[in-house]
């Protein structure tokens, strides 16, 4: 019988092959947005589910990497503000490692186009009015649900969790659920991004695009 090819003692039988879509110095912009952008819209287009998940990866203050995935909820393409935006817990495991080294990098794993798109920047805490109206726009329970949970730290099950939430039911009842006192956001401004096409035979297009002092300069990577 045919070893199943989907377990874990033959992983290395799991290969599919790539199409012949391809990415051409020729086809791009001279700066990233533009393409990114029409990325994202096709991704959108053809179902995948959240296209706005991204990895986040960053650096610990003793050195040690970690990596986790969110939801971009912001995109400024234009002016010395550019970047990608996303909110969380600033006392989180993310929120303290940016608050040390706030270099960073993002990856969109775009699978089903055979595309990913990675990002190195730095990130920038977001002014207080920019958390409010976001947080504002949140549905009640995750506005809760931030009051709630102390991210990142150990808790003794989920009785304690469903403990927490409660009491910011009890605490807000009625009124506004204001933002916490840890809570916030980033603007990741990128100095590099790399578009990664699949194509035949493992060799794929990587097209990266620096920024320089005077704009974007674009490269071509091997596979």
């Amino acid at each position: 019988m045919a070893a199943d090819p989907t377990s874990l003692s033959d992983l290395a039988a799991l290969r599919r092959e790539y199409g012949d879509r391809g990415l051409a110095e020729s086809d791009v912009p001279d700066v990233p947005w533009p393409l990114w952008q029409r990325w994202f819209d096709e991704v959108a287009a053809a179902g995948v589910h959240e296209p706005n998940a991204m990895v986040v990866a960053t650096v610990d203050p003793d050195g040690a990497p970690s990596a986790r995935m969110v939801l971009l909820k912001g995109v400024a393409a234009q002016g010395p503000d550019d970047g990608f935006t996303f909110f969380t817990n600033t006392g989180s495991r993310k929120g303290a490692a940016l608050g040390a080294e706030p270099r960073c990098a993002l990856l969109f794993p775009w699978h089903p186009l055979e595309r990913q798109v990675r990002v190195e920047g730095t990130a920038h805490p977001l002014a207080a009015e920019q958390v409010a109206a976001y947080f504002g726009s949140r549905p009640r329970g995750a506005q809760l649900g931030a009051w709630a949970s102390p991210q990142s730290q150990v808790v003794d099950g989920r009785a304690e969790l469903d403990r927490r939430y409660g009491e910011a039911e009890e605490r807000f009842a009625g009124a506004e659920v204001p933002v916490p006192p840890a809570w916030g956001g980033y603007r990741v401004r990128p100095t590099s991004f790399e578009f990664w096409q699949g194509r035949p035979g493992r060799l794929h297009d990587r097209l990266r695009y620096a920024r320089t002092a005077t704009g974007w300069e674009v490269t071509r990577l091997a596979p």
